[in-house]
């Protein structure tokens, strides 16, 4: 699984890659660049390696909601499929296509902000397709559903946090039924058939009942769980059965009707990482807790330049957090303390929507408008390079597997590699 990048986050679900090396630190759009294929349109979800296939989740200019596989090596494009025709709508800078597919060595799931989830095999034929919208409503998400679904163990995790009753303004979340639930469902990746879902409560208010995070597994003291982040808690379930195992809160003392969650959690060296919104803290919280853990098992938080959307990156041993809205500053964390190693600008002016990749001894990153960031992993902070590749807006992460990086802009998908 190293090799590839079969989830969101990577092998490891944390934004790493730990055994690649020699990759590129420099580049330009031609430069190191072993092919480019170009894309229907923009989205935020990450390119999915999986053996010799890269799939990507798209729009077109039909407003069609697609799945796309290229050929790992060459950037041939060797199918692509419509998943829901004519379905895309946006709203602030996202999309129907923001969440990111996953893969396993038989398959390629892919789900989308209409509800739309559909599983293909790697030759480009459908398993099963449906769509959770019409069992459970549809999604109510003011900027658009941006979840990634999580493949765990043989069972595929959609989690849901989102806003009730439904806001007359949602219109794409409009079906005629008002209520909603938050929810953690858990499927057969071969049939898409329910095995469990759980409800999630919450009792936050209006946008803060909102999340764009992503399930993260976690195996510790209570076997295996499936931590959630959003509506203003962070929650462990049983993987077998979505039985809330703790809750801890803290994230919205004040309760601010706003205060929806984008970052996913994280998790090292014993510490489970989570973000509060809108410049407040990121939080470490012990593991093996039960019940109520929203004190007993805080283990320290950090204020200084915290995230508002970036997910941290768990790196060799250490936690990088990415302020990539007013100061574009990179923090490298002693995860065990929260005591800041170093702390560097990234020195650029425009938004970092996408979340830090570490592999090589390096970090990159990706600006809105398409400029690729290599900073060090080193014991103090250093900016290698800046590239400035344009085809904005980006906000898909860079992926890495098989030794080169995968970038995705507005326009094309890049793999990037020493040649």
């Amino acid at each position: 699984m190293a090799a590839d990048w079969p989830q969101w986050r990577g092998p490891l679900l944390n934004g790493s890659s730990p055994e690649e090396k020699n990759l590129p630190e420099t580049w330009s759009k031609t430069e190191n660049v072993l092919w480019k294929a170009p894309l229907p349109g923009p989205s935020g979800a990450t390119p999915i390696i999986q053996g010799d296939t890269v799939f990507v989740s798209s729009v077109d200019g039909e407003k069609n909601l697609l799945l796309l596989a290229f050929e790992r090596k060459t950037g041939k494009e060797k199918w692509r499929k419509v998943v829901a025709a004519g379905a895309d709508r946006t709203s602030g800078r996202n999309n129907m296509a923001s969440p990111s597919p996953v893969a396993d060595a038989n398959a390629v799931y892919a789900l989308y902000g209409t509800a739309d989830l559909a599983a293909f095999d790697h030759s480009g034929k459908e398993l099963w397709k449906r769509n959770l919208g019409a069992d459970f409503g549809r999604f109510s998400v003011m900027w658009i559903y941006g979840s990634s679904p999580l493949l765990h163990k043989g069972k595929l995790y959609v989690q849901v946090l989102q806003r009730t009753p439904v806001p007359d303004d949602y219109a794409h979340a409009q079906d005629g039924k008002g209520e909603r639930e938050s929810y953690l469902l858990c499927l057969d990746p071969k049939t898409g058939k329910d095995i469990w879902r759980h409800v999630r409560p919450s009792d936050a208010i209006k946008e803060s009942q909102e999340a764009y995070s992503t399930p993260i597994p976690h195996e510790g003291p209570n076997g295996t769980e499936i931590i959630i982040l959003g509506g203003d808690y962070t929650t462990g379930h049983d993987a077998n059965t979505g039985k809330e195992i703790w809750r801890a809160g803290g994230l919205n003392p004040k309760k601010d009707p706003w205060w929806r969650i984008v970052p996913s959690p994280v998790v090292g060296k014993g510490l489970i990482f989570v973000s509060a919104p809108k410049r407040d803290p990121v939080y470490a919280l012990k593991t093996g807790g039960k019940g109520d853990i929203t004190e007993s098992h805080l283990a320290w938080s950090f204020k200084e330049y915290p995230t508002d959307w970036s997910t941290p990156l768990f790196y060799q041993d250490k936690l990088y957090v990415l302020d990539g809205d007013r100061r574009k500053m990179l923090t490298c964390l002693e995860p065990e303390t929260g005591k800041p190693i170093w702390q560097g600008s990234l020195e650029v002016r425009e938004t970092i929507w996408s979340s830090p990749t570490g592999a090589d001894g390096k970090i990159y990153n990706l600006s809105e408008s398409g400029t690729a960031l290599v900073a060090s992993a080193g014991p103090e902070f250093k900016l290698i390079s800046k590239i400035e590749m344009g085809e904005g807006p980006c906000r898909s992460s860079i992926a890495v597997a098989h030794g080169n990086l995968f970038i995705r802009t507005a326009e094309n998908l890049y793999c990037i590699g020493k040649k």
